[in-house]
């Protein structure tokens, strides 16, 4: 399916076999009793939804995607508008609005449709990357008027894209208050993308970029995630997403507050170097995150208003992650929502019309017969019409930004900012203004006004920041535009960092680090390092997934002070009462004045704890990350021992080696071990530490699947559909199925634990993420869809050497490969000639040919009691 990613690896045996609907679209199976949940659109209309968005009068946009994320095949994509004309919950009309391959993200705003989309050569028929473009509609006929306007263009790996599909690539848009567009990259990442001023960026790896509507000011606002592929944005510009990542055993979802500028850790750091990271909010077990939306509308009920809603495709859910502020950032407390089989996206209208779309089973590369749409509303709603606010006068506008709906603010917002007249800015001023009004008001107003007004904003907005209510928000907006930072001073960020409220201390730290004045160093090197700044011990993987509100304020001064290049301020620092944050900072500033300074506070310093930590610092600068050309990615089981993926030497690298080996020999045999575990936890490969790695032998069970597979019990001898009508029937016992895992060769394959050694897809949370028929199913039918980063993969190699299995380690030096006999092979990534992706899966159809229908039942039964 799309590019969620596949990340349903949960897929037992390497199939995801959903029980699909056909027809006539169903209501979910978990209604709520609050809302009225009924049909909207079906399979012959919206087959394949692959996202969808709601434009602020009702209507409704969906990316049909006959691709997925698999399929490689251009001319199977589209953007449907579908019209509700009676308000009756029903689609009446439905128009192509524009032809385009693999839809990611739809945004609607008046006449504007803002679609990400993969992108084809007319010549070729191959994919050529992906694009952020801009449809319009002046006529109003329901149709694009003509080919879109590219707004940012190679947005993703071409050449895995062409590889694989667009499964790890690029997805969900949405729009804040603030007017930026924020956009969704997987861990794909991209190379070179260009906006419409010519601005090129780079990104190894996932997280979020944003670039103003018009295509320009592209940057990237956070990083360090593997597939995120929507965002939920709150009316006070905090954003939210539920994403997955590969954390040694299964597909886990992380839900996460991001902080702008902040690091989050994936594929590198978020294991082992934990300290070092933003942390998610909690990690929920297996699971797919797609679609998200920040639900702030007054018709909805309110015990399901004002919370971020989180699709996830490989639970069937949707679910509500209920916030509570903390310090800056937040906790949270998931809730089971709706369940729609393999939803996708969602989306809301200025009446409070709720859409989501599923998927429904249409696999991997789509399906014209399968998918559809739903709405939802309260009960006893009734159809209120949005206004259109480009024939509205600037009073009415001045009411929708006050309104509490926020879809109603941003479509004022951006007609407001449209306007471009005195009139309209003075309405944005003065609802920022007006202390009488709720704060999300407010906030909708500075916004716009900063948006509106541009330079000419600066002294408002400055005089913002002496508000308690309002600080936090006027720092955000001076800061905000890169292109307008020349006028802002420093002094009310500095400020700003002393406030009591920690939320302004984290925005006065961002600031300080986008207005690029090194001078304001010395004042973020205060920050304070709070206790729980502690690695993990040796192989034992950190808290990545635990709320830490102390530790955001000193990740953010570090981030300003490596977004200021303030090598001299921070070497200044680190004799200093904060050195700890200074040592930190410096991690990351391969300088040879940093090694040079480094190595001479060591050698002038008596403290060993002190010293501890320079020869930490040194040996993280030993080597540092490859420049990203796009011609590599890291698989979907990555080397995430840390901290770098693709390690290079620079021209430091030798003195700290020459530091590092003369103090190791002054320490002796005493200190061996030290060194030696810094060597390791840094992969510095440095000869004289090296010690002789012993591999622990492991006893594999020898199991002949062929015997297996040839035995005809009750199951061999009858139809699958007969088979699945039986289990249905048998509880099955969970004792025997555990013992039926290991003798049908199950273990072969597959894992329970996490603490076993990870070979093919993991079991260990199953039962998590499908039900008993399609645990079944996916065992008598393992080809039918072969799960992501589980593919038989052929690999020939020099020497004349050929390999088949699939992938269960991958680094930039070695792929680590295991065949269906258990078997293990390590090559060298210099020796392979070729790799491809076989269409079978390596798991033999049959293995459960001789089973009774009672056993068969208990295996299943087993497998689906695996939650963790």
């Amino acid at each position: 399916m799309i590019k969620f990613s596949l990340s349903l690896i949960y897929s037992l045996i390497l199939f995801l076999g959903i029980k699909s609907f056909v027809g006539e679209p169903k209501t979910t199976s978990f209604d709520p009793p609050e809302l009225t949940i009924t049909p909207f659109a079906g399979p012959d209309v919206t087959p394949s939804p692959a996202c969808l968005a709601v434009a602020a009068t009702g209507e409704v946009f969906v990316g049909v995607d006959m691709i997925g994320s698999l399929g490689k095949d251009p001319g199977k994509g589209r953007i449907l508008k579908l019209v509700d004309k009676d308000n009756d919950g029903k689609m009446d009309q439905h128009v192509e609005f524009a032809m385009v391959d693999n839809p990611r993200g739809i945004i609607v705003q008046g006449d504007k449709v803002f679609v990400l989309h993969t992108t084809f050569s007319k010549e070729t028929g191959k994919a050529t990357g992906m694009a952020l473009v801009v449809f319009e509609d002046k006529d109003g006929d329901g149709k694009a008027d003509g080919p879109a306007k590219p707004l940012i263009e190679n947005l993703s790996n071409t050449k895995y894209i062409q590889e694989r599909g667009t499964d790890h690539a690029t997805n969900g848009i949405r729009m804040g208050i603030d007017g930026w567009i924020y956009i969704s990259v997987g861990d794909f990442g991209f190379h070179n993308a260009v906006d419409r001023s010519g601005k090129k960026l780079t990104m190894l790896g996932g997280g979020i970029v944003r670039v103003r509507p018009d295509g320009t000011e592209m940057e990237i606002f956070i990083h360090g995630t593997r597939n995120v592929y929507d965002v939920a944005i709150d009316p006070y510009m905090n954003v939210f997403t539920r994403e997955n990542t590969n954390d040694g055993g299964g597909w886990n979802v992380r839900f996460s507050h991001f902080i702008q500028s902040g690091e989050y850790g994936y594929p590198v750091l978020f294991q082992h170097f934990t300290d070092e990271i933003l942390p998610a909010l909690v990690d929920v077990g297996g699971g797919s995150g797609t679609g998200a939306l920040f639900m702030s509308e007054p018709t909805w009920p309110e015990k399901y208003n004002n919370v971020p809603m989180m699709a996830d495709w490989g639970r069937s859910m949707l679910y509500i992650h209920r916030v509570t502020p903390d310090g800056p950032t937040f906790t949270q407390k998931e809730e089971e929502f709706i369940k729609l089989p393999q939803i996708t996206d969602l989306d809301v209208d200025g009446s409070g019309r709720l859409y989501l779309s599923a998927w429904d089973g249409a696999g991997y590369s789509g399906s014209p017969s399968k998918g559809y749409v739903v709405r939802a509303v309260p009960n006893n709603w009734t159809y209120k019409a949005f206004p259109n606010v480009e024939k509205a006068s600037v009073k009415q506008l001045a009411e929708l930004l006050k309104s509490a709906s926020a879809v109603a603010r941003l479509a004022a917002s951006q007609e407001l900012i449209n306007r471009s007249n005195k009139q309209a800015t003075a309405a944005a001023l003065k609802i920022a203004s007006d202390k009488k009004l709720p704060l999300y008001a407010r906030v909708a107003g500075i916004y716009t006004y900063a948006q509106a007004a541009g330079v000419d904003g600066i002294p408002a907005l400055l005089a913002f920041t002496k508000e308690d209510a309002m600080r936090e928000f006027a720092l955000k907006t001076l800061a905000d535009r890169k292109n307008h930072l020349q006028n802002v001073p420093t002094e009310p960020f500095l400020e700003g960092l002393k406030d009591p409220s920690p939320r302004v201390q984290a925005v006065a730290a961002i600031g300080l680090g986008r207005l690029g004045h090194v001078e304001t160093a010395t004042a973020l090197l205060q920050t304070k390092v709070p206790a729980s700044f502690v690695e993990p011990a040796k192989d034992v993987e950190g808290p990545h997934a635990t709320p830490n509100p102390a530790i955001v304020q000193p990740h953010l001064a570090v981030q300003a002070l490596i977004n200021l290049k303030a090598v001299d301020a921070t070497i200044a620092a680190i004799n200093g009462e904060n050195s700890t944050l200074a040592l930190w900072a410096l991690r990351y500033m391969h300088d040879q004045k940093a090694v040079n300074a480094l190595i001479d506070a060591y050698q002038k310093s008596n403290d060993e704890k002190f010293k501890t930590q320079i020869l930490t610092t040194l040996a993280r600068l030993y080597k540092k990350e490859d420049a990203y050309d796009a011609s590599w990615w890291w698989g979907t089981r990555p080397d995430s021992h840390g901290p770098y993926y693709k390690a290079v030497l620079w021209e430091g690298s030798p003195a700290i080696e020459k530091f590092l080996v003369g103090e190791s020999e002054k320490k002796g045999a005493s200190g061996k071990q030290f060194f030696a575990d810094l060597d390791a936890r840094n992969r510095m490969d440095i000869t004289a530490f090296a010690t002789e790695e012993k591999v622990a032998a492991t006893e594999e069970p020898k199991v002949d699947l062929e015997k297996i597979k040839n035995q005809k019990g009750q199951v061999g001898k009858s139809s699958i559909e007969d088979v699945l009508l039986a289990i249905n029937k048998l509880e099955g016992d969970a004792v025997k199925g555990k013992a039926l895992f290991t003798r049908q060769g199950c273990i072969a394959c597959h894992s329970i634990s996490k603490g076993e050694k990870m070979k093919g897809p993991f079991m260990g949370q199953i039962g998590s993420i499908m039900n008993r028929e399609q645990i079944a199913e996916s065992i008598l039918k393992p080809s039918a869809s072969i799960s992501q980063g589980f593919a038989t993969v052929m690999i020939s190699a020099k020497g004349d050497k050929t390999y088949m299995g699939f992938i269960t380690e991958e680094t930039a030096a070695k792929v680590v490969m295991r065949n269906i006999a258990g078997e293990v092979f390590t090559i060298k990534a210099s020796d392979i000639l070729s790799r491809k992706e076989m269409d079978s899966s390596m798991m033999p159809a049959g293995l459960a040919n001789s089973l009774s229908y009672d056993e068969l039942a208990s295996l299943v039964t087993f497998l689906s009691q695996q939650k963790k």
